[in-house]
């Protein structure tokens, strides 16, 4: 059977089109800042990347701010809403640790906002938070991270937009997953990363809306309309741009995932598995499980053996896996040691989705006949 690839939350794979646009890219090099013909062939590519990030969630290119990736991006946003004002921070329970550490050495006073059993904020706990003290960046991820849950964006930002503060939301999970657009979003900056979409890893964007100023990020000189100094990733930039013109065009095309998903859920639910935020609107792409008796290290290592690579919700350090910021918040941290994130994309087919279900109910039934023998004996 061929290896089957379900961690896409975690990286994308890189479409062979990126990786063409790439080669191209590093054959022909030149700074983006000469004026000669290299060089304006190199800025050529950075241009055209700008206007496919930006077409991806409805922005003006000029709004788009090339980064390393999603956690600089959200770092610099924080930082332009506090120069321009916000005195403190409101931080949604189930943010990106990137969000939370960055709110936390601020300075700034930081209030979390809560979630439901769901994982979905709690606007009237926004509203209550946002009237009692002065102005702040709120910030709140459009999609989580572990468990896909969709975010109530539109209707946070009105509340948001009312207090005179400033919305910042992470888009590097949904963004050519589902349909998305800041000015539906109503948010004031945004922020992508490549490798989500099938780009490469350590290029991201940060893009604002219309009126919104940012600060400068890096010292240096005049790139990024300086606001961020340093010789752009001309390659890096360039298959940014490719994946995100793919991405888009398959949110445009209807593609979804989520028929694959649920079979693969309904399996996996039947042998014992519960699901999480799957009574509330999800990315299509992702299954975040849970098992109270079979520790999620011990199901990655069998997994990967039968050739299916996916991840546990958090990151694993010294072979223990870490809380769940997810489930924390909604209540069920005591289930972090037994929960596994499936999750697909541009690359994924119906049949991986069927190897995994199959794959991990097999191990699962080992498992239980195990425990079972240990009982008896």
């Amino acid at each position: 059977m061929k290896p089957v690839y379900l961690d896409y939350n975690a990286s994308g794979l890189v479409r062979p089109t990126v990786q063409a646009v790439m080669t191209a890219a590093l054959a022909d090099n030149g700074n983006p800042s000469a004026i000669h013909a290299a060089g304006r062939r190199a800025r050529a590519r950075i241009e055209t990347a700008r206007q496919d990030v930006a077409a991806l969630v409805g922005a003006d290119p000029a709004a788009v701010v090339f980064s390393s990736g999603g956690t600089e991006s959200n770092a610099q946003a924080i930082a332009s809403a506090l120069a321009d004002g916000c005195e403190r921070l409101i931080v949604g329970a189930t943010e990106h640790p990137c969000i939370v550490e960055t709110a936390r050495v601020s300075g700034r006073p930081v209030e979390i906002l809560g979630v439901d059993e769901n994982g979905v904020i709690r606007l009237a706990d926004l509203e209550r938070i946002l009237a009692n003290g002065p102005r702040a960046v709120v910030a709140i991820h459009h999609a989580n991270n572990e468990s896909g849950v969709i975010q109530p964006i539109a209707e946070a930002a009105a509340l948001v937009r009312a207090a005179n503060g400033w919305l910042h939301v992470d888009v590097v999970q949904s963004a050519g997953k589902i349909p998305v657009d800041i000015d539906d979003l109503g948010a004031h900056t945004v922020a992508l990363s490549a490798h989500k979409l099938g780009g490469p890893q350590g290029v991201g964007a940060l893009i604002h809306a219309r009126g919104v100023n940012l600060t400068k990020w890096m010292q240096g000189a005049s790139q990024e309309r300086g606001l961020r100094g340093g010789t752009e990733n001309v390659p890096g930039i360039a298959g940014f741009g490719e994946s995100a013109k793919q991405a888009k065009a398959e949110v445009d095309g209807g593609m979804d995932h989520s028929a694959w998903r649920d079979a693969a859920a309904e399996k996996v639910k039947a042998a014992g598995a519960t699901v999480i935020g799957e009574n509330v609107p999800r990315l299509p792409n992702t299954l975040f499980m849970v098992v109270p008796d079979w520790l999620s290290t011990q199901q990655l290592i069998l997994l990967d053996l039968k050739g299916v690579m996916v991840s546990a919700g958090s990151a694993c350090s010294s072979g223990k896996v870490k809380p769940s910021p997810a489930l924390t918040a909604m209540g069920m941290g005591d289930l972090s040691q037994g929960m596994l994130r499936v999750s697909g994309g541009w690359g994924t087919e119906e049949s991986d989705w069927t190897q995994f279900a199959q794959a991990w109910v097999a191990e699962y039934s080992r498992q239980r006949a195990k425990a079972d023998l240990v009982s008896v004996a």
